[in-house]
């Protein structure tokens, strides 16, 4: 029975092996200290946060979030530590509240690895503190408890941290509010919430009113364990009906047959087999479970793999300080039954995960085939049928994404729409193994051909004459890439070249931006200037800072914070390396927009668990035509005026 906790009010822990689950509502830093008798803590290499998520024993979220799962192993902490505080943080800019006494109680529950509550705490009374010590986890004469803390800081994480005995806490509480920083840059952005029947309106996105709140990370009700059902590394069938597949509420759209999952047969996927009013939303809330699905499992997986090698440590290192050991052949007996105890853990992870991974590859195999045009993968036939759409879709498809314990499951990478923030197609180097194979030149080309990729698919999957592309080519160096959008005559315009083109567009679209934000403050979204194009604008920009002066830079910084919330987006072809004279100057910059790579890269990270997922751009088929066609398709659209 699980124990509701009140503030100061302590619980025996059952089990040593614990998951910590976080609810908050909106997104939060997770983090953990490991302290002495009284709660000191030693050092800044005792504290998990997003910056360093793992200590022995623990292992805490590598971003902010709404809902969080901390590993907690208190058997591997080390002997000299006594207590485990679990923190909780606001996070800087991430468009949530600033207090917690603005929001929901934060919810804290201990649990124990199949998901049985061992102990709760809902986190009242809060007001202005933006940073809390939500629960602890003490040792009392060789027990283990968890204790309800609830305390609070006004001063925020800095002010906790020194609470806790650290030095310099106001710099460790910038380090760590950083890390989260970067890390929610390279997120994806995980689907909004549902919004209630009565409030459902087909999706629309006119220019001048578009609805720009940044995407938080869905709360789904807690689930029974990692992956969504069994212990790591133990038998029986996933739970395949995540918390999002399973939500219903009065008045709900129509839903699919509930799943059955019989003891001994999976069930068989279906496509479109999650809630939704349409088939599209129902496609894209399948995608999207099968995305945490995956990241759920695979986390069980290594955290079952990494307790296995974590117990073979420890019980090679009793058998060497064990005199009795060196004498006979008992410490080869005891050395081979622990390699043995760890082999079983890992066959036993290893079985579990490939269940759960057939069960996947089996969905994805009816899934992939279904999917719309704004969903589809290039090669796909849904192609050859297109027509030029009669309203927009909610998402589209911006590149694939896989894990390396299955590197053949690909998993579609849908973004809502319109846009939340611009894209960032990073021409460098980088750290990937592709990019090391092509010379720079190839690797620029790449970059821009990715570029022109995926402006055309959405060109293509918005309504004719809703979306409008410019392009900045300063140098004229990328007009081989630019030639299907050049030729089709789906340009606004030729691409603007040279220090006078550059100035003209950029100018264009800040004085559009300002316009659509008077006009919206003003509540006056229809009294725009005539002949103004209110449709959603994407700018390219190539070859960036070549040919930009500091006027450009500066421009190209607003429209990529305020833009998108005006219908104005951009999307960069640029190599980070080539702006380093610019310095800090344009951190903000690149953190703003979402970074995809032109070759296969591990730089993104899903909201739930923090694993770093290999991106894969959209290739066009080697000899296809279809992006001409396409482009082509829509260009006649627009000349015939459709709307």
């Amino acid at each position: 029975m699980t124990a509701e906790l009140v503030r100061g009010q302590n619980h025996p822990l059952p089990d040593t092996r614990l998951e910590i689950r976080v609810s908050a509502g909106h997104p939060v830093v997770a983090g953990t200290t490991l302290g002495d008798e009284r709660g000191r803590v030693a050092g800044v290499e005792w504290i998990a946060h997003p910056g360093s998520p793992s200590l022995p024993g623990i292992e805490v979220s590598q971003q902010a979030a709404a809902d969080h799962r901390l590993a907690v192993d208190l058997e591997a902490v080390p002997d000299s530590v006594h207590r485990v505080s679990v923190l909780l943080a606001l996070p800087v800019g991430a468009g949530g509240p600033s207090r917690f006494g603005a929001a929901a109680a934060p919810f804290v529950a201990v649990t124990a690895l199949d998901g049985t509550e061992i102990a709760s705490y809902t986190i009242t009374g809060l007001d202005s503190e933006s940073a809390v010590v939500a629960l602890e986890l003490y040792r009392r004469q060789g027990v283990w408890k968890v204790r309800a803390v609830g305390q609070g800081y006004e001063g925020g994480l800095a002010a906790m941290l020194g609470d806790q005995g650290l030095e310099n806490p106001a710099e460790l509480a910038a380090a760590i509010l950083e890390a989260v920083v970067r890390g929610m840059a390279r997120s994806v952005a995980a689907p909004p919430p549902r919004v209630p029947d009565a409030e459902r309106v087909r999706h629309s996105a006119p220019a001048a009113a578009a609805d720009t709140a940044p995407t938080v990370p869905v709360t789904p009700p807690p689930a029974p364990g990692p992956a969504g059902g069994t212990p790591s590394g133990q038998g029986g069938p996933i739970d395949y009906a995540h918390p999002r597949r399973r939500a219903t509420a009065p008045q709900s759209p129509p839903q699919p047959a509930p799943r059955t999952e019989p003891q001994q047969s999976p069930p068989v996927p279906v496509a479109g087999d999650a809630a939704g009013w349409s088939m599209d939303e129902r496609l894209y809330n399948q995608v999207w479970g099968m995305f945490e699905d995956l990241a759920r499992t695979t986390a069980a997986y290594r955290s079952a793999c990494d307790f296995a090698e974590s117990r073979l440590d420890q019980e090679l290192d009793r058998v060497l300080s064990d005199p009795r050991s060196r004498i006979g052949g008992t410490g080869d007996a005891a050395r081979a039954e622990a390699r043995a105890k760890h082999d079983e853990l890992t066959a036993r992870a290893q079985e579990a995960l490939d269940r759960d991974l057939a069960q996947l590859v089996a969905e994805s195999e009816v899934v992939e085939p279904a999917l719309p045009t704004a969903f589809a993968r290039w090669d796909s036939p849904v192609w050859h049928g297109y027509r030029v759409p009669m309203e927009t879709p909610m998402a589209l498809r911006l590149g694939d994404l896989h894990l390396p314990e299955r590197t053949d499951l690909h998993i579609p990478m849908l973004i809502r729409l319109p846009l939340e923030r611009g894209l960032w197609v990073d021409s460098g180097r980088g750290r990937s193994e592709a990019s090391a194979l092509l010379d720079e030149a190839e690797l620029r080309r790449l970059a821009l051909d990715t570029a022109v990729a995926h402006a055309a698919r959405l060109l293509a999957v918005y309504p004719a004459g809703d979306f409008t592309v410019h392009v900045l080519d300063p140098a004229g160096s990328g007009a081989a890439s630019l030639a299907p959008l050049v030729e089709s005559g789906v340009l606004a315009a030729p691409p603007a070249a040279g220090a006078a083109g550059v100035s003209a567009v950029l100018a264009q679209l800040t004085e559009r931006v300002d316009l659509v934000q008077m006009a919206v403050r003003a509540g006056a979204a229809d009294a725009l200037p005539p002949g103004m194009d209110t449709a959603e604008q994407l700018l390219i920009v190539h070859d960036f800072p070549h040919g930009f002066d500091d006027r450009a830079v500066t421009q190209l910084r607003y429209l990529a914070d305020e833009g998108p919330r005006v219908g104005v987006h951009l999307l960069m072809v640029a190599d980070r390396e080539d702006a380093s004279a610019y310095g800090p100057l344009l951190d903000p910059l690149w953190r703003s927009l979402l970074r995809v790579t032109p070759v296969a890269d591990d730089h993104l990270a899903d909201p739930w668990v923090g694993h770093a997922w290999t991106y894969e751009p959209p290739r066009i088929p080697a000899g296809s035509a279809v992006l001409r066609q396409v482009l082509a398709q829509v260009a006649e659209a627009r000349r015939q005026g459709w709307h």
